[in-house]
């Protein structure tokens, strides 16, 4: 897909990944449509980028809605916004599993809905769904968080196959540790020496990637991350075993106990 002169609609722009996503987009010929939920932090950025800006909340139902009906004719949708949800699930108050739920599953799907019907009737389009690397490698403290990027790699499978004669496509990103910017960035906390990280501009540049060359998964992360990802689809629990022995469960609870308060 050409996306010189597409509109685009970018959710969780606010900051993180998004912007960036907002920044290669418009850089390819888009024009945007932003949403976040903080105007102070979305404004700036909608400015700079000439961007349509919709403020709203997508732990609420009736804003998911609202979005639809105030961003109009799109022709790309990005499902980008998402909560850490880190912790040990058995912690976790009701409220908050709803929340997370909400925002990093349900929004997504349900958004998707009315706008790919438009894409398919015009035979013109394309979803980008923001998954993780955790979306494909389930870890300590990420139960709920990789229960919904799980979630969302499955849906975006099944959705590519049902809007494939549409000539709508589906794509699904998995960052892993990106530096910088984004959730794993605000944790400060500390890799082992021997993993790598990835910029918020490789994930820029990955949806632009699959959105005109019609990729339906692409992993921006650094080659142990994509290594433990290709295991862990022949042997979780190899994986699994892998982590404990590697401290991988030290660097997880460090992780959970920094994003404690996002929620």
């Amino acid at each position: 897909m050409n996306l010189n002169g597409a509109t685009a609609l970018i959710t969780g722009a606010n900051g993180g990944l998004g912007e960036a996503i907002a920044t290669h987009l418009s850089k390819a010929g888009a024009k945007l449509v932003l949403t976040g939920r903080r105007k102070d932090a979305l404004e700036p950025i909608a400015q700079k980028l000439g961007a349509k800006m919709i403020i709203a909340d997508l732990a609420e139902r009736k804003d998911v809605e609202r979005i639809h009906a105030e961003a109009g004719d799109i022709d790309v949708l990005v499902a980008n916004a998402a909560l850490p949800a880190s912790g040990l699930f058995l912690d976790f108050e009701p409220a908050f599993l709803d929340r997370a739920l909400d925002v990093n599953l349900r929004a997504p799907i349900v958004m998707a809905q009315p706008f790919a019907k438009k894409m398919a009737e015009r035979k013109r389009g394309h979803l980008v769904f923001i998954s993780s690397i955790s979306g494909k490698v389930a870890a300590l403290g990420t139960t709920l968080y990789s229960g919904t990027k799980f979630g969302m790699r499955g849906f975006a499978l099944a959705l590519r196959e049902e809007l494939a004669y549409s000539q709508v496509g589906v794509s699904t990103i998995f960052p892993g540790f990106i530096r910088d910017a984004g959730m794993f960035a605000k944790t400060g906390v500390k890799l082992p020496a021997v993993m790598g990280t990835r910029s918020p501009d490789d994930v820029g540049r990955a949806v632009v990637k699959a959105i005109t060359k019609d990729i339906a998964e692409i992993e921006v992360a650094a080659f142990e991350q994509r290594l433990g990802s290709f295991l862990a689809g022949i042997s979780p629990g190899l994986v699994g075993w892998m982590q404990r022995q590697g401290g991988g469960h030290q660097l997880a609870t460090e992780m959970a106990s920094a994003q404690k308060g996002i929620r």
